[in-house]
């Protein structure tokens, strides 16, 4: 199975932790969302879409390098993040993720991974941030059983 994983992870290096222990599991390279060419993703059998949440929502270019791909049948897809907070139902960030990649033509697994990361985004910073050792060897572990399930589905 030819893999790739696409991650953007900015302020500590969170949500790259989690997307390398994927990789590992998954035999996959890492990219950024810049690094990586269309014929690349369309070669993939599997892809794994990952960033840090800022303000409620994916990393800009993470969203935009799948906006700017053409709808067409492509393969299998998977969500995943890092994150100071967990996800509202005020606002379902994965979900429309998963919205966007499934409009542009992929079946994207049903389940999304997410952990917490350390965060230190605006007024957090004053006080050193939460989830300090985050993500932990057992956040690590549990993106690896999740890669495992998502490859095996």
């Amino acid at each position: 199975m030819n893999s790739l994983i696409v991650v953007a992870s900015k302020s500590h290096g969170n949500t790259r932790r989690i997307a390398e222990a994927m990789a590992e599991t998954l035999d996959a390279r890492v990219v950024t969302p810049d690094e990586v060419y269309d014929a690349e993703i369309d070669a993939a059998d599997l892809i794994g879409w990952g960033s840090g949440i800022y303000w409620m929502s994916f990393a800009p270019e993470l969203r935009r390098r799948i906006e700017r791909l053409d709808a067409r049948g492509r393969g299998r897809a998977f969500v995943f993040s890092t994150s100071g907070l967990p996800e509202t139902p005020l606002r379902r960030y994965s979900r429309a993720l998963v919205a966007s990649l499934a409009g542009r033509g992929f079946t994207v697994a049903d389940d999304v991974f997410a952990c917490r990361g350390l965060d230190t985004m605006g007024p957090l910073a004053l006080i050193g941030g939460v989830n300090k050792g985050a993500p932990t060897t057992n956040d690590l572990a549990a993106a690896q059983a999740f890669a495992r399930r998502v490859r095996e589905s």
